[in-house]
């Protein structure tokens, strides 16, 4: 009898290694792990609590990612990223969103999507009916506002735009909410999110309408309020509330 195949989350060195990989997320973008600092694996061990060949496979997918650099010497260290490469990062979101709403728009996508959709952004106008969100349910906005913005993808129709989407929200500060964090404790936070909201559902307005070119300028413009909220945080004085600004370089 031929045995079952084995899924990568019944491995038990691929869950260590997921497990890793988070956890080193969290650290580097908590600033436990200092830019530019180098690491040491034998720390991670004792620290993580795991061997060295799931620490090894979590480092080199965080290189990937673009947390890490490798250094000539060998071993890893927490890199540092210019405003500009964060910038140019949450642009290439937004063109890749803005093409993916266009061609959900003139192509057609599932009733099944819209429908998931349009229920993922009835639970947004919950959280926001109220006059300020507190930390459970700014955390809920941002898990549905991930989903929102991974449903445009599921619309479009396309592998390659969707594996490209995938790679690019994998960037550091890259992804749809990459941002939101540094709003939850400023007093406009919630009429950022209003605004936000707004634009989602006007572009799943412009994908059921079928207006391909109106979709796309939306996704496009929607990337703006991202660049806003880098450039606010670049600008607090208050790194405490994203710890993670720590890694990027400020403007000259």
């Amino acid at each position: 009898m031929p045995t079952s195949l084995q899924t990568p989350t019944d491995n038990p060195a691929h869950s260590q290694a997921v497990r890793a990989q988070l956890r080193l997320r969290e650290m580097i973008l908590a600033a436990e792990l200092p830019a530019g600092a180098r690491i040491a694996e034998l720390t991670l061990v004792d620290k993580l609590g795991v061997s060295r060949t799931p620490i090894r496979t979590a480092l080199m997918k965080l290189e990937q990612e673009g947390l890490l650099e490798a250094l000539a010497n060998g071993g890893y260290a927490v890199r540092t990223f210019t405003e500009r490469d964060v910038s140019d990062a949450i642009e290439l979101r937004g063109t890749l969103e803005g093409l993916a709403s266009r061609l959900a728009a003139e192509r057609g996508c599932a009733p099944v999507l819209l429908s998931e959709a349009r229920a993922c952004l009835t639970q947004i106008d919950q959280l926001l009916a109220t006059d300020s969100l507190n930390e459970e349910a700014f955390s809920a906005y941002v898990a549905h506002n991930e989903t929102f913005h991974a449903l445009l993808q599921e619309m479009a129709g396309s592998d390659v735009l969707r594996r490209e989407w995938e790679r690019v929200v994998g960037l550091p500060f890259a992804s749809p909410s990459g941002f939101v964090q540094s709003q939850a404790n400023s007093s406009q936070a919630r009429d950022m999110l209003v605004v936000a909201q707004d634009q989602h559902r006007q572009v799943l307005q412009s994908i059921e309408q079928r207006e391909g070119a109106r979709a796309e300028s939306i996704m496009r413009e929607h990337s703006r309020l991202a660049q806003r909220n880098l450039s606010d945080a670049m600008r607090s004085t208050d790194v405490n509330q994203m710890p993670g600004v720590r890694l990027i370089r400020r403007k000259s």
